[in-house]
C-alpha cells in the first residue's frame, strides 16, 4: 500500500489539539476554508470568538521563508496598514504540532471588493501603494524572486516531463508555449531594469476582504494570505485587479494608479510586463495543478484538469496571450 498523503494525518483532533496546546480553548466549531495549497480552518473559541489556523503544506517553504512572510505582515501592521498578521505565542508565530507547521490568525470578515467601482479601485491603489512603500525598504533574504525561469521555463519543463499533456496535443502546446515565452522575454527586455521589491505576490480579489463603514470604522480593504509574497516588480500586485478589453483595463488601471501614486511612485516601463506576467501565471498555474495532482483534494476540486479539453483550452489561451503581447502596453486612462 502506498503512503497516505501527508494531509491525511491532519485530522480535526490534530487541529483542535494544536490550538488547545497554545491556550486557545476550542469550542468544537471547525470549518475548512477554501484553500488547497495549505489547509486553513476557521476555529471557534470558548471565550474569544473565532480564529483562523493555517497549516502549511509540508516541504513547500523553509522555516526561514515562512518567518519572512510573518515578519513582513508584522512590519505592515506596525505601519498601520490593515493586513491580517499572525498571532504570537511566547514570541513565536510559527508553531508545530504532529509534524505540521502552522500559524494562527485573528479572524477578519468581509466581502470581495467591487472592482467595477472606481472609488474602490482608487482605494485599493492607495492601500497597495502603502504596502509597496514598506516593501521597497529592504529585500527579502529567503523568499524567492518572480522571474521567467521560475514561473515560465521550469513549469514548462515540468509539464512536458509529467506525461499529462495528451500526445496529440503536445505539438500545439509546445509551439504555443515556446512562442509565448519568447514574447515574454521580449516584454521583459522592453521594460528594462525595473525595480524588484517585496510584494503580496497573489493580489487578486479573493485575497482582499472589504468591510463596510460603521460608526467606529471607515471600513475598506484589508489583505489576507501573504503566502506567495516574493520579490517582484510592483505591477505584479496590480495586474490581477484589472480585466476586460484594453479600454476597460486602461480605465481600471488608471484609477488604481491614481491612488497608488499617493504613496509610491510607479515606473511606467512596468506596463510592458502586464501581459507578460499574466502569461507566466498561466504556465505556472498549470504546473501547480500537475504538481499537486496526488493530493486527494485536487481531483475533487479541479475535475476538469488533465482532460483533453483542458489542454485544448490552454493552447488557445497561450495563443491569445501571444497576440496580446504583440500589442502596445495598456495605457492607464
Amino acid at each position: 500500500m502506498s503512503d497516505p498523503h501527508p494531509y491525511e494525518r491532519l485530522t480535526p483532533d490534530v487541529v483542535l489539539n494544536a490550538l488547545d496546546a497554545r491556550g486557545l480553548r476550542c469550542d468544537g466549531r471547525l470549518l475548512a476554508l477554501n484553500s488547497y495549497e495549505n489547509r486553513v480552518y476557521q476555529v471557534g473559541l470558548e471565550e474569544a470568538g473565532l480564529v483562523v489556523a493555517k497549516f502549511y503544506r509540508p516541504a513547500r517553504w523553509s522555516d526561514a521563508q515562512i518567518l519572512e512572510e510573518h515578519a513582513f505582515a508584522a512590519e505592515l501592521a506596525e505601519a498601520e496598514i490593515p493586513v491580517v498578521a499572525p498571532m504570537a505565542f511566547d514570541g513565536a508565530t510559527l508553531l508545530e504540532a504532529e509534524g505540521f507547521r502552522f500559524a494562527v490568525f485573528p479572524r477578519r470578515g468581509g466581502r470581495a471588493p467591487e472592482l467595477e467601482d472606481e472609488t474602490t479601485l482608487e482605494w485599493l491603489g492607495r492601500f497597495i501603494g502603502r504596502i509597496h512603500a514598506i516593501g521597497a525598504v529592504r529585500p527579502f533574504a529567503h523568499r524567492p524572486r518572480l522571474d521567467i525561469e521560475s514561473f515560465g521555463d521550469e513549469p514548462r519543463r515540468f509539464l512536458l516531463a509529467s506525461g499529462l499533456i495528451p500526445a496529440d496535443l503536445q505539438p500545439a502546446w509546445i509551439q504555443a508555449s515556446d512562442l509565448a515565452l519568447e514574447a515574454v522575454r521580449h516584454a521583459f527586455a522592453r521594460a528594462g531594469d525595473v525595480a524588484y521589491l517585496r510584494v503580496h505576490g497573489d493580489c487578486h480579489a479573493s485575497n482582499v476582504l472589504w468591510t463596510p463603514s460603521t460608526g467606529n470604522s471607515p471600513g475598506g480593504p484589508h489583505f489576507v494570505d501573504l503566502d506567495d509574497a516574493r520579490m517582484a516588480p510592483a505591477v505584479q500586485d496590480l495586474w490581477m485587479l484589472v480585466s476586460g478589453d484594453r479600454f476597460s483595463m486602461g480605465r481600471q488601471l488608471g484609477r488604481i494608479l491614481r491612488g497608488y501614486e499617493d504613496f509610491a511612485e510607479f515606473d511606467d516601463r512596468e506596463l510592458h510586463l502586464l501581459e507578460a506576467l499574466r502569461t507566466l501565471r498561466l504556465l505556472h498555474y498549470s504546473a501547480w495543478l500537475a504538481r499537486r495532482w496526488d493530493d486527494p483534494a485536487f481531483p475533487i476540486n479541479f475535475p476538469w484538469f488533465n482532460t483533453p479539453r483542458y489542454w485544448q483550452d490552454r493552447v488557445l489561451e497561450l495563443r491569445e496571450q501571444i497576440a496580446a503581447l504583440q500589442e502596445p502596453p495598456i495605457v492607464p486612462a
